[in-house]
């Protein structure tokens, strides 16, 4: 009897000890609660169990697509998790950007089977990019809508970098050039358009960084020149405003799209 009752109080105090795993998962995750669906809360917890991410704490940034969140590292260092909505999401401006990709077939316009490919849109860019040697944050590993990139600010002070549009540049024409550059690499190198460049989606991590890149397109998609001049007008616009005199827009694309062709 006594010994019957040893192994029940084991069992009890291991059912108990998994109670309160659970609900400390459950406390560490309810920061996203409010946005996301039953499934992508599935997947959180598998990256939970693999040792991905140990901890998820609030928004670094929210957007009509997704919420970017403050992940934490099996050492205890700072990621960056997108979590793309799906019950919610606006996909028809997707579309335009995702046909004529000749990485994704079949695109369909149900947000159950496209927001994945738009995640893993972003998560191949952002590959092409880092591996071209342009500054964006390092992809890590995706499951369906959920990315875990790398954390771009003060690691150790796990303080997000503020975009550029909030930040006292110092050296205007420097860092307008430095940017035209990133943007001719990615064109040159990594075959790829931004295609929604802006102050907005730029950070300031001693010296700019490229984010939000799931609209990305490759060059040979058919829209690709248009969204490059786009791009190249939309810092023209914002630096003007700083006082840098840049030479027309259409002349950087010529001279972008020209060395891609070399």
């Amino acid at each position: 009897m006594k010994r019957a009752e040893t192994k029940h109080d084991q069992l009890q105090s291991e059912l108990d000890r998994r109670k309160m795993k659970r609900r400390k998962d459950d406390d560490e995750f309810k920061v996203v609660e409010g946005v996301i669906d039953p499934p992508t809360m599935k997947i959180l917890y598998r990256l939970l169990s693999r040792g991905i991410i140990t901890a998820l704490h609030g928004a670094i940034s929210t957007g009509k697509e997704a919420n970017v969140y403050r992940g934490i590292d099996a050492d205890g260092h700072p990621l960056a998790v997108k979590i793309y909505r799906i019950s919610t999401a606006e996909t028809d401006f997707m579309l335009e950007y995702m046909i004529g990709d000749t990485r994704f077939k079949n695109v369909r316009r149900q947000s159950r089977s496209l927001i994945p490919q738009w995640a893993m849109k972003e998560f191949k860019n952002l590959h092409r990019y880092y591996d071209a040697g342009v500054r964006v944050p390092r992809p890590i590993t995706i499951e369906r809508n959920v990315m875990i990139m790398e954390f771009i600010g003060d690691v150790k002070k796990s303080i997000a970098a503020p975009l550029l549009k909030n930040v006292a540049i110092s050296s205007p024409v420097s860092t307008f050039n430095k940017i035209i550059g990133m943007i001719e690499i990615g064109y040159t190198k990594a075959g790829l358009v931004h295609a929604d460049l802006s102050e907005y989606n730029i950070l300031w991590a001693n010296g700019p960084v490229f984010i939000d890149v799931s609209q990305a397109v490759l060059i040979s998609h058919q829209n690709a020149k248009q969204y490059l001049l786009r791009d190249i007008q939309n810092i023209i616009h914002f630096f003007k405003k700083l006082g840098v005199k840049a030479e027309a827009p259409e002349v950087i694309a010529r001279h972008i799209i020209a060395a891609g062709e070399n």
